[in-house]
Order: structure tokens, then C-alpha cells, then sequence
């Protein structure tokens, strides 16, 4: 080869591999934090301006006369969400982060495809990083008439936002029944979490004018992706009062409002006055999150938290959460590893009268790149309910104490800090 061809070369695989270690970089990084400072209120969750900054500044309107209802495990879940579909007359509305291929994924796709037949309009968003589902299942469901869609597929116009996913589990059936919570469609989630193989979990059924809300969730995303604009009786009908409870979905996505999902939550956390209970499969805080943790507890609060024990699917995530732990444990707060199995949870309840539910983890990742929604609901007997629910999982919980943490091996201390400190780059 002449010197020539070889400069040539070299020139090109340099420019290859800048490239790609740009694409990577920009898909790694999870973007800049937009909250740096702890932030403080002067109400409680029961003072009637929690719900107007809630509703006005944070989010959609919180609007009265809903039901939500919580289903526990797949046994629980899938059932009811089959059965929501196998009624639908109208249309069908279903965006999801993980739908594997599997035997519940079979079923699921059965089930949208026979609607599909029959005339309902079917309309599936799948994320393309997190979906796996088989070739077969998807050609039959858009065989059927399903209109699938892939959220976010690599393109080279789009290499650089890659790490952007939908996060989200929405389903809605004619405009009136919602779902939404932290299940995947994938047999990791049948049964009752009765084993490692058969992960814990809870999803919820809403019904009333808050489905609304659900739904606008899914059409946003959808005319983003597709153009197209779904609206319409069929997908938005009046909704009535069928319940008590005053309830909102807040969604937040890095092309709006990325910094919204954060900040409820940390305006949650400020607003407690009580207690603070935190379900959470994936807990990895930043230092503004812990700060206003540990403010918590020093007011009084009584901080409770769930995360994973040594079932887990990110022992990465695991390790860099445990990294966090040292001020929060020393300021009182009550860490709990679940024992039987996955913990899959996200529920955040505030003084038994405030909760959070969905599919936001505690983390960077749904703070700042992911597109998330979260069911929020103002009503004390449903944050009761979850409370027991709260309190039944911490029966098969482990506490982690300071002693404990701070008597870890040193190769689990270097190991930790290296896992915490990779994830606070990222």
C-alpha cells in the first residue's frame, strides 16, 4: 500500500472511530442535571396548595371522580388487562417499555389481533431497545390491521438522542379503562412472585375522567412518531364520575419537560411532614434526591424505603445504589432489601394521603432521558391501601443497617463506589 493510501486509511478509520466514540458518549451521558438545589415548600401534602402547585405548575389539572383499583403480580395483572382488551369496541391504545417474546407475549398479541380483526382500532407502541418480541408475533399483529410502531429505532439522523426510551406502560381500551404501573409484558412477571423466577410487581386499573389524561399520554407520543393526530369520540368520550378519588397523569419525556418527573418528586418529598414510604426496583439518588431525603428525616419524618436484594436483574445498579446509602442511614432512614425475589415496584406514598405510581425509577435515567407516567392520586384510603400493600412487602424484607454498611468488605466498598461513581457520569 502507498503512503498515500495508507495516510487515506488511517485518516478514515480515525474519522470512523471518532465517530463512534461520539455516538457513544452522546448515548451514555444522561444529559445535564437540571435540578441542582434542594428544593423547600411551605405546606404539607394535606394543605389545599399542594394540589393547586401540583396541578397548575407541575401538571395536568387534578381532576375528582376517579377509581383506581391495584393489581398484584401477573396472576392479578394479566387478567384484567387481557380482559379490558378482549371487550374493547372502539379502539385500543398500547405503548409499553419491555414486551418480550414469551407466552404471556403470545397471548397479548392474540388478544390485540382478534380485536383488531374485528373492526377496533388497535394502535401499539413498542420501545425498540427494550421490545423483544419475535418477528412472527409482530407480522401477525400488523396482519391484522394493528398499527405497531417502534419508538425511537436507530436512524442515522437520530444516533445521537438514542438513549432517549419510552419508559412508559399505558394501556387504554376505548377511551374509558386505564392501565398503567411498572409491568413489562414478559413471563418474568406471571405468577405471584412466588419465587427468583416470577418477579414482584403491582400495576393499576383507573377508570373515570383521569383516563383522559392516560390517554393523552399515548396520543402525544404517537403524533410525535407517526404524524398522525388520533382524537375523536372513539379515543377521548366524556368521562363521568364513577369514584372518589382525585387523581392526575404526569408524564415527562427529554423533549418536554424532562426536568417534570424530578421535580414532583422531590416537591413530594418536601411536602411530607409524617411519613415517606418509597417502593423502588431501581434507587440510585443524585446528590439533590438524598439531600432532600435526609431533610426529611430530620424534620421528623419517618423515611421508609423497599429496593432489591440479591435478586436482581443490575447487580451494576444495585451496587451503585448502595454507594448512596451511607447519609441516609445515618440520619435514620430505614433501607429494606425485598428478599424472595425481583423487586419491581415504584410506588411513592406521602403522609398516607399523597401517591405515586408508574413506571418512573429513582434514578437519572427516568429524571432525565426516558420518557415516563406516573398515576398520582390525592385520597387517603387509597394511599391506605397501599400503605398495607407497603407495609406486607416489608414482612419479606431484610433491614439494612450502618452497622452493616459500613462493616462491608473492602472489595464490596471499591466495587460500590466504582458502580456509584460510573453512574454519576452517566
Amino acid at each position: 500500500m502507498t503512503p498515500s493510501k495508507l495516510g487515506f486509511t488511517v485518516g478514515i478509520a480515525a474519522f470512523v472511530l471518532t465517530t463512534l466514540a461520539w455516538l457513544l458518549l452522546q448515548n451514555l451521558s444522561l444529559g445535564d442535571k437540571l435540578i441542582d438545589e434542594r428544593i423547600e415548600v411551605g405546606y404539607a401534602a394535606s394543605d389545599p396548595q399542594f394540589e393547586r402547585v401540583m396541578g397548575a405548575v407541575l401538571g395536568p389539572t387534578i381532576v375528582g371522580g376517579n377509581r383506581v383499583q391495584a393489581l398484584q403480580n401477573g396472576d392479578e395483572i394479566f387478567p384484567a388487562m387481557l380482559g379490558a382488551i378482549r371487550s374493547a369496541q372502539h379502539t385500543i391504545t398500547f405503548e409499553t417499555y419491555i414486551y418480550w417474546s414469551g407466552s404471556i407475549g403470545k397471548e397479548f398479541a392474540q388478544a390485540l389481533a382478534e380485536r383488531a380483526r374485528a373492526g377496533v382500532r388497535v394502535h401499539v407502541m413498542l420501545d425498540w431497545w427494550g421490545s423483544g418480541l419475535e418477528a412472527s408475533n409482530l407480522d401477525a399483529m400488523r396482519a391484522a390491521g394493528i398499527a405497531l410502531q417502534r419508538y425511537n429505532p436507530p436512524r442515522l439522523t437520530t444516533l445521537g438522542r438514542m438513549n432517549n426510551r419510552t419508559h412508559r406502560k399505558l394501556l387504554v381500551v376505548d377511551g374509558r379503562t386505564g392501565f398503567t404501573g411498572g409491568v413489562g409484558i414478559a413471563d418474568a412477571w406471571r405468577g405471584q412472585a412466588q419465587d427468583p423466577q416470577h418477579w414482584r410487581d403491582v400495576h393499576y386499573r383507573v377508570e373515570g375522567p383521569v383516563v383522559a389524561q392516560l390517554q393523552a399520554a399515548f396520543l402525544d407520543n404517537w403524533v410525535g412518531l407517526t404524524g398522525h393526530l388520533l382524537h375523536g369520540q372513539k379515543y377521548l368520550p366524556p368521562l363521568q364520575a364513577v369514584g372518589t378519588q382525585a387523581a392526575q397523569a404526569f408524564t415527562s419525556s427529554p423533549g418536554g419537560g424532562a426536568e417534570s418527573m424530578q421535580l414532583m418528586v422531590l416537591m413530594s418529598i418536601a411536602a411530607a411532614r409524617s411519613t415517606l414510604a418509597l417502593s423502588m426496583a431501581y434507587f440510585v439518588p443524585d446528590n439533590v434526591a438524598v439531600n432532600s431525603l435526609v431533610a426529611a428525616a430530620r424534620r421528623g419524618v419517618r423515611v421508609q424505603m423497599i429496593v432489591p436484594g440479591a435478586h436482581t436483574d443490575s447487580e451494576l445498579v444495585r451496587r451503585a445504589s448502595r454507594f448512596e446509602w451511607g447519609p441516609l442511614l445515618r440520619a435514620g432512614i430505614e433501607i429494606y432489601e425485598y428478599q424472595p425475589t425481583m423487586y419491581h415496584c415504584k410506588v411513592m406514598i406521602v403522609d398516607g394521603l399523597w401517591t405515586s405510581v408508574g413506571s418512573t425509577n429513582f434514578d437519572s435515567r427516568s429524571f432525565s432521558v426516558n420518557d415516563e407516567a406516573n398515576l398520582n392520586v390525592l385520597d387517603a384510603s387509597f394511599a391506605e391501601a397501599q400503605r398495607a400493600t407497603f407495609d406486607a412487602d416489608l414482612q419479606l424484607s431484610r433491614r439494612v443497617t450502618l452497622a452493616e454498611w459500613e462493616s462491608r468488605s473492602w472489595t464490596d466498598k471499591l466495587l460500590d463506589a466504582l458502580a456509584g461513581t460510573l453512574s454519576s457520569q452517566l
